[in-house]
């Protein structure tokens, strides 16, 4: 069984040498030395490769299981201005209960929602397995001070948040300044005590390969829980390829450490045969131990939707139409 986040087994990351792990967060200029002497990404190979692995197909009996596992990995979300606690406990409830008429129907991961409402979410969703995230850090942008970000982490903590959904400050990213960002993840995980941390890196802002490359093992380095590819919030979200790069982070991060780490690919999945692509990548990349909804999430709510009506057309021989299920 792989270690948690919090105690890595520190180890010399690649054959070819670099400081060790242990070293690598000693100061800024070790940092930046370390994430720069990732290997470079091939831009065309990672590509080509999350392409091909797209046009896989699977039988029948294994679409099944493809869909109960996919509808139990999402984080079904609301971060709207105009949300309301009985948007949230609307949203709880089909968490719990996805499709009224099927009570086989697996009940998603969790609930994603605002600080302000994660006291709605854990009342509704109390008993029922299903966990409160709520995102935090003065989500999308993350432009806030670090006190104040500690405060949103800590407030909803307090109300019930099971996971927090942080995001980095891609300003000090993108200018080199990655022990402000490590020692901003670091803080963070500690606020957070038993909650799990999901890190968000915009992958959509950070405009290479080799800057996800750089922001997965800076994520993970600092304690992430899950690395999550997006906040849903800018025109470039979740891809195939931006997917497959954190996968192959994690999966090297867990030789290297021990350790394993979640991923989150959000934004822009919105059918089966998406979310299908998607484990079929986890599945060739990381391998069968990310095939749990511990170690793998949707951030998406329009997802399930597509997932309950192509469930109902294995069962039945038919489609319902969308009417069938609730308009999120």
């Amino acid at each position: 069984m792989p270690t948690t986040a919090a105690s890595p087994k520190l180890s010399a990351p690649f054959e070819q040498g670099g400081p060790p792990l242990a070293d690598a967060t000693a100061s800024d200029s070790a940092l930046r030395r370390f994430l720069h002497g990732l290997p470079g990404v091939d831009t065309v190979g990672l590509e080509a490769r999350a392409a091909s692995l797209g046009t896989r197909s699977i039988k029948t009996t294994a679409k099944a299981y493809a869909i109960d596992l996919a509808i139990s990995m999402i984080d079904l979300t609301t971060l709207e201005g105009a949300d309301t606690p009985g948007k949230v406990r609307a949203l709880a409830a089909k968490a719990v209960n996805p499709d009224p008429t099927d009570r086989t129907t697996p009940r998603t991961a969790a609930v994603c929602v605002y600080p302000d409402m994660a006291a709605t979410a854990a009342a509704a969703l109390a008993g029922s397995g299903v966990k409160v995230a709520s995102v935090a850090t003065a989500f999308p942008a993350g432009r806030a001070a670090l006190d104040v970000k500690l405060a949103d982490v800590r407030d909803a903590v307090a109300a019930g948040a099971d996971e927090i959904d942080m995001v980095i400050d891609r300003g000090a990213f993108l200018s080199g300044r990655y022990l402000k960002v490590y020692e901003e993840i670091v803080a963070v995980k500690a606020e957070c005590g038993s909650a799990r941390l999901k890190v968000i890196f915009e992958t959509g802002e950070l405009s290479t390969y080799d800057n996800i490359r750089r922001a997965s093992w800076l994520g993970m380095l600092a304690g992430a829980d899950f690395i999550k590819t997006s906040t849903g919030k800018v025109a470039t979200n979740a891809t195939p390829a931006n997917t497959l790069l954190m996968l192959e982070a994690v999966r090297d991060f867990r030789e290297q450490t021990g350790v394993q780490i979640g991923v989150k690919p959000a934004g822009g999945i919105r059918t089966t045969k998406d979310a299908i692509k998607f484990l079929v990548l986890v599945n060739e990349t990381a391998g069968e131990d990310w095939l749990d909804n511990h170690w793998f999430r949707f951030g998406a709510s329009s997802l399930l939707n597509d997932l309950l009506m192509q469930r109902q057309k294995l069962s039945t021989g038919r489609y319902s139409g969308p009417d069938y299920v609730t308009v999120d």
